[in-house]
Protein backbone atom coordinates (compact mmCIF):
# COMPACT_ATOMS: atom_id res chain seq x y z
CA UNK A 1 0.00 0.00 0.00
CA UNK A 2 3.06 2.41 0.78
CA UNK A 3 4.50 2.02 -2.78
CA UNK A 4 1.16 2.77 -4.18
CA UNK A 5 0.74 5.73 -2.48
CA UNK A 6 3.88 7.15 -3.30
CA UNK A 7 3.27 5.86 -6.26
CA UNK A 8 0.19 7.98 -6.87
CA UNK A 9 2.21 11.21 -5.14
CA UNK A 10 5.20 10.94 -7.77
CA UNK A 11 2.51 11.23 -10.44
CA UNK A 12 0.93 14.28 -9.43
CA UNK A 13 4.60 15.73 -9.00
CA UNK A 14 5.11 14.19 -12.62
CA UNK A 15 1.86 16.08 -13.98
CA UNK A 16 1.82 19.32 -12.29
CA UNK A 17 5.46 19.53 -13.05
CA UNK A 18 4.57 19.14 -16.94
CA UNK A 19 2.18 22.74 -16.89
CA UNK A 20 6.37 24.19 -16.93
CA UNK A 21 6.70 22.57 -19.87
CA UNK A 22 6.90 25.73 -22.37
CA UNK A 23 7.78 23.40 -25.27
CA UNK A 24 3.98 22.76 -25.63
CA UNK A 25 1.19 24.88 -25.47
CA UNK A 26 2.02 27.06 -23.28
CA UNK A 27 -0.55 26.74 -20.63
CA UNK A 28 1.55 29.51 -18.14
CA UNK A 29 0.66 32.34 -21.08
CA UNK A 30 -2.96 30.86 -21.35
CA UNK A 31 -3.34 31.37 -17.74
CA UNK A 32 -2.09 34.63 -17.28
CA UNK A 33 -4.79 35.54 -19.90
CA UNK A 34 -7.08 34.30 -18.03
CA UNK A 35 -6.21 36.41 -15.25
CA UNK A 36 -6.14 39.50 -16.77
CA UNK A 37 -9.72 38.85 -18.63
CA UNK A 38 -10.95 38.63 -15.32
CA UNK A 39 -9.73 41.16 -13.67
CA UNK A 40 -10.46 43.46 -16.51
CA UNK A 41 -14.57 41.86 -15.91
CA UNK A 42 -14.60 42.21 -12.69
CA UNK A 43 -13.21 46.45 -12.75
CA UNK A 44 -16.42 46.73 -15.57
CA UNK A 45 -18.97 45.01 -12.89
CA UNK A 46 -19.24 41.98 -14.43
CA UNK A 47 -19.44 38.34 -13.12
CA UNK A 48 -18.11 34.56 -13.34
CA UNK A 49 -20.11 31.95 -13.99
CA UNK A 50 -18.78 28.16 -13.68
CA UNK A 51 -20.36 24.81 -14.91
CA UNK A 52 -19.01 21.04 -15.62
CA UNK A 53 -20.18 17.71 -14.53
CA UNK A 54 -19.47 15.45 -11.69
CA UNK A 55 -16.24 15.97 -10.05
CA UNK A 56 -15.91 19.05 -12.16
CA UNK A 57 -19.72 20.42 -11.18
CA UNK A 58 -17.70 19.77 -7.52
CA UNK A 59 -14.64 22.10 -8.73
CA UNK A 60 -17.23 24.81 -10.35
CA UNK A 61 -18.40 25.18 -7.32
CA UNK A 62 -15.06 25.21 -5.13
CA UNK A 63 -13.97 27.74 -7.39
CA UNK A 64 -17.01 30.16 -6.62
CA UNK A 65 -16.87 29.59 -3.37
CA UNK A 66 -12.99 30.96 -3.52
CA UNK A 67 -14.86 34.20 -5.61
CA UNK A 68 -17.49 34.93 -3.01
CA UNK A 69 -15.77 34.45 0.00
CA UNK A 70 -12.78 34.83 -0.27
CA UNK A 71 -9.20 33.04 -1.37
CA UNK A 72 -6.04 34.28 1.25
CA UNK A 73 -7.50 38.23 1.88
CA UNK A 74 -10.29 39.67 4.04
CA UNK A 75 -12.10 41.24 1.31
CA UNK A 76 -15.97 41.64 -0.30
CA UNK A 77 -17.00 38.81 -2.36
CA UNK A 78 -16.72 38.82 -6.09
CA UNK A 79 -19.43 38.16 -7.73
CA UNK A 80 -19.65 34.36 -8.85
CA UNK A 81 -22.16 31.51 -9.69
CA UNK A 82 -21.91 27.65 -10.02
CA UNK A 83 -24.83 26.63 -12.22
CA UNK A 84 -24.27 22.96 -10.23
CA UNK A 85 -26.36 23.80 -7.04
CA UNK A 86 -29.78 24.22 -8.15
CA UNK A 87 -31.47 20.89 -8.62
CA UNK A 88 -34.88 21.98 -9.18
CA UNK A 89 -33.36 23.81 -12.31
CA UNK A 90 -31.38 21.35 -13.23
CA UNK A 91 -33.48 18.69 -12.63
CA UNK A 92 -36.50 20.35 -14.66
CA UNK A 93 -34.73 21.49 -17.99
CA UNK A 94 -33.10 17.60 -17.71
CA UNK A 95 -36.62 16.17 -17.17
CA UNK A 96 -38.05 19.31 -19.88
CA UNK A 97 -35.54 18.80 -22.21
CA UNK A 98 -32.54 17.24 -22.53
CA UNK A 99 -29.46 17.01 -19.52
CA UNK A 100 -27.22 18.06 -22.26
CA UNK A 101 -29.16 21.44 -22.13
CA UNK A 102 -28.60 22.01 -18.08
CA UNK A 103 -26.09 24.64 -18.65
CA UNK A 104 -27.18 26.11 -22.10
CA UNK A 105 -30.67 27.24 -20.41
CA UNK A 106 -29.24 28.66 -17.18
CA UNK A 107 -26.50 30.21 -19.53
CA UNK A 108 -29.15 31.67 -21.79
CA UNK A 109 -31.03 33.42 -18.60
CA UNK A 110 -28.07 34.29 -16.08
CA UNK A 111 -25.28 35.25 -18.50
CA UNK A 112 -24.85 38.76 -19.76
CA UNK A 113 -22.53 40.54 -22.56
CA UNK A 114 -18.87 40.47 -21.08
CA UNK A 115 -19.37 37.93 -18.45
CA UNK A 116 -16.67 35.40 -18.21
CA UNK A 117 -17.72 31.46 -18.37
CA UNK A 118 -15.40 28.97 -17.47
CA UNK A 119 -16.96 25.20 -18.62
CA UNK A 120 -14.80 22.32 -17.25
CA UNK A 121 -14.60 19.32 -18.75
CA UNK A 122 -11.81 16.58 -17.93
CA UNK A 123 -12.36 14.86 -21.40
CA UNK A 124 -13.44 18.01 -23.29
CA UNK A 125 -16.06 15.69 -24.26
CA UNK A 126 -19.02 16.86 -22.20
CA UNK A 127 -22.15 17.73 -24.42
CA UNK A 128 -23.35 19.80 -21.19
CA UNK A 129 -20.61 21.72 -21.51
CA UNK A 130 -19.83 22.12 -24.60
CA UNK A 131 -23.73 23.56 -25.30
CA UNK A 132 -22.98 25.63 -22.11
CA UNK A 133 -20.18 27.36 -23.46
CA UNK A 134 -21.52 27.64 -27.11
CA UNK A 135 -24.46 29.28 -25.79
CA UNK A 136 -22.46 31.94 -24.22
CA UNK A 137 -19.96 32.62 -26.83
CA UNK A 138 -23.76 33.64 -28.52
CA UNK A 139 -24.67 35.56 -25.49
CA UNK A 140 -20.88 37.53 -25.92
CA UNK A 141 -19.52 36.07 -22.76
CA UNK A 142 -15.91 35.78 -22.48
CA UNK A 143 -15.62 32.11 -22.61
CA UNK A 144 -12.80 29.32 -20.94
CA UNK A 145 -12.70 25.87 -20.85
CA UNK A 146 -10.38 24.01 -18.38
CA UNK A 147 -10.05 20.37 -20.02
CA UNK A 148 -7.52 17.30 -20.22
CA UNK A 149 -4.63 16.85 -22.75
CA UNK A 150 -6.39 16.53 -25.81
CA UNK A 151 -9.12 19.93 -24.95
CA UNK A 152 -11.71 17.26 -26.74
CA UNK A 153 -15.29 18.87 -28.23
CA UNK A 154 -14.00 21.93 -26.62
CA UNK A 155 -11.15 22.74 -29.08
CA UNK A 156 -12.47 25.65 -30.84
CA UNK A 157 -15.38 26.43 -28.92
CA UNK A 158 -13.90 28.87 -26.17
CA UNK A 159 -11.87 31.77 -26.34
CA UNK A 160 -9.23 30.61 -24.19
CA UNK A 161 -8.53 26.56 -23.44
CA UNK A 162 -6.53 25.71 -20.73
CA UNK A 163 -5.94 21.87 -20.70
CA UNK A 164 -3.94 19.86 -18.65
CA UNK A 165 -1.17 17.27 -19.98
CA UNK A 166 -3.24 14.45 -18.94
CA UNK A 167 -5.43 11.83 -19.93
CA UNK A 168 -6.20 10.63 -16.52
CA UNK A 169 -9.12 12.16 -14.67
CA UNK A 170 -7.86 12.80 -11.02
CA UNK A 171 -4.49 13.98 -12.53
CA UNK A 172 -6.57 16.49 -14.25
CA UNK A 173 -8.97 17.45 -11.33
CA UNK A 174 -6.12 18.03 -9.32
CA UNK A 175 -4.37 20.68 -11.60
CA UNK A 176 -7.91 22.41 -12.30
CA UNK A 177 -7.90 23.16 -9.03
CA UNK A 178 -4.40 24.06 -8.77
CA UNK A 179 -4.50 26.56 -11.72
CA UNK A 180 -7.93 27.90 -10.08
CA UNK A 181 -6.41 28.68 -6.73
CA UNK A 182 -3.22 30.18 -9.11
CA UNK A 183 -6.19 32.23 -10.72
CA UNK A 184 -8.00 33.59 -7.97
CA UNK A 185 -4.69 34.63 -5.79
CA UNK A 186 -4.16 36.98 -8.83
CA UNK A 187 -7.16 38.39 -9.47
CA UNK A 188 -7.90 38.94 -5.51
CA UNK A 189 -4.34 40.46 -5.40
CA UNK A 190 -4.78 42.69 -8.33
CA UNK A 191 -8.18 44.05 -7.05
CA UNK A 192 -7.82 44.11 -3.60
CA UNK A 193 -3.77 44.59 -2.48
CA UNK A 194 -1.40 42.11 -1.70
CA UNK A 195 -1.35 41.09 1.90
CA UNK A 196 1.20 42.69 4.25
Amino acid sequence: MKKVIEENIKDHIRIISKLLDTQKDNIIDEIRKVVEIIIKAYNENKKLVVFGCGGSAADAQHIVGEFMNKFKLERNALPAIALTTNTSTITAIGNDYDFSRVFEIQVAGIVNESDIVIGISTSGNSEAVRKGLVKAKEMSAITVALTGETGGKLNGVTDYILKVPSKETSRIQECHITIAHIICGLVEESIFGRKT
